[in-house]
């Protein structure tokens, strides 16, 4: 007499196990569709450039010759896509940005039209020297008035004339000034002496290419499931998956590198403004590289956002996901200086990278120096000497401990 009961409940259960998967499927090809576009890139610059309004280095083989294979996607927001491929028999990261909101209803085969918008300067008549003075003023703006500025705009000039003719066109100076709109971009041309940033490949209108730059297991984690993760887990996936520890060590070395090269660097200060082990890659040799360029940037731009920007609380003044400015509480405005450098950051998370592990001999100095570093503060008086001296120290300790073995 009970089986129809218990029939019923099976029933019941299997429905609704359908109904779950089926609501999962659904979430999970809406994050992607929205996610993962680069269709939608590749037709809108294709487009531009059969109508001659962009050209590139990359173009005919990608819009003529088909020969840029897309491969995975690794979009983490709609706005800035990203995906491994093939181009010239390497592995590359092909990037491309859509700038509107796309609409939920809107058709996902629909181009956006960008060339409104993004391929609208220099207009035509513009002379060589005129946009010679518009992209320094642009630099000027973004990455403060430096005397190494005019030498990084020749740089420009001479990439942007990529068929080598010796003159610009106006489809070059097009592309050329939206690849500068892009962020990412401009920091790989402001750190392309930097062996600590991936190299630009190629590029055709605002889609470039750059060499791939391999992250750690733990790191490769489907770009939709990391904000799922709570951040203990992802560390503890980032170290059971991850290098011995020698071998972090080495990156950990490469990383405050990177910190030196951002301070004060032929271009200017830069500022890691999203400090995760997500954006700590390295090479096959455990070089390191920065993964990701997109929440690096420039003081100047930095120091733009939050002068007299109004505040309540400290947390007003932030600057990307975490560069933090005090709050003035008299004034309500933002205050210049940033509560934590790039290093003190950096320590911080160099404390969950490189402490588990570590040799007994080492932890408790180890330990006791990144403590010290992640005290540090981002006034301008304690930046110059003292930085200098702390991140010393700490890569002669590590470098100490892996020296003359195969680890070095």
């Amino acid at each position: 007499g009970r089986l129809p009961g218990l029939r019923v409940k099976y029933a019941l259960l299997v429905w609704l196990g359908i109904f779950a998967g089926s609501w999962m499927v659904y979430v999970r090809y809406s994050t992607y569709s929205e996610l993962c576009r680069g269709h939608v890139c590749q037709m809108v610059i294709c487009d531009q450039y059969r109508k001659g309004i962009i050209s590139g280095s990359v173009c005919q083989d990608l819009c003529e010759l088909h020969k840029v294979e897309w491969r995975t996607c690794l979009s983490s927001a709609p706005g800035q896509q990203v995906y491994s491929g093939l181009w010239q028999d390497k592995e590359v990261t092909i990037k491309c940005g859509i700038q509107e909101a796309l609409s939920s209803k809107a058709r996902p085969d629909v181009a956006p039209r960008r060339e409104l918008v993004l391929f609208d300067k220099p207009t035509r008549g513009t002379s060589i020297k005129e946009f010679r003075e518009m992209t320094l003023s642009f630099l000027k703006t973004n990455l403060g008035d430096l005397p190494s500025l005019p030498a990084l705009v020749d740089q420009i000039l001479l990439m942007a004339d990529f068929n080598k003719d010796s003159r610009v066109s106006l489809a070059e100076a097009k592309t050329v000034w939206a690849l500068l709109q892009r962020n990412e971009f401009l920091l790989l041309l402001s750190l392309q002496e930097k062996e600590h940033a991936s190299r630009l490949l190629g590029f055709c209108g605002d889609l470039y290419l750059t060499e791939v730059v391999p992250r750690g297991r733990g790191a490769s984690l489907p770009s939709i499931l990391r904000p799922l993760l709570p951040p203990a887990l992802h560390r503890a996936l980032q170290q059971w998956f991850g290098p011995a520890w020698p071998w972090r060590a080495k990156i950990a070395i490469g990383l405050l590198e990177f910190v030196e090269d951002l301070f004060h660097g032929s271009y200017g200060t830069f500022y890691m403004c999203e400090t995760t082990l997500a954006n700590v890659g390295y090479t096959a040799t455990y070089d390191f590289k920065m993964a990701d360029l997109q929440q690096v940037a420039p003081e100047a731009t930095v120091r733009r956002f939050l002068q007299g920007r109004h505040c309540e609380q400290s947390s007003d003044c932030t600057f990307g996901r975490d560069c933090r400015a005090p709050c003035d509480g008299l004034m309500r405005q933002c205050k210049g200086d940033l509560i934590q450098p790039n290093l003190a950051k950096v320590c911080e998370l160099l404390r969950d990278y490189l402490l588990p592990g570590a040799p007994a001999d080492l932890r408790e100095e180890l330990g006791r120096q990144l403590r010290t570093c992640t005290t540090l503060s981002g006034l301008a008086s304690q930046v110059e000497a003292h930085h200098s001296l702390v991140l010393s120290h700490l890569k002669t300790l590590l470098w100490r401990e892996i020296s003359n073995t195969k680890y070095s």
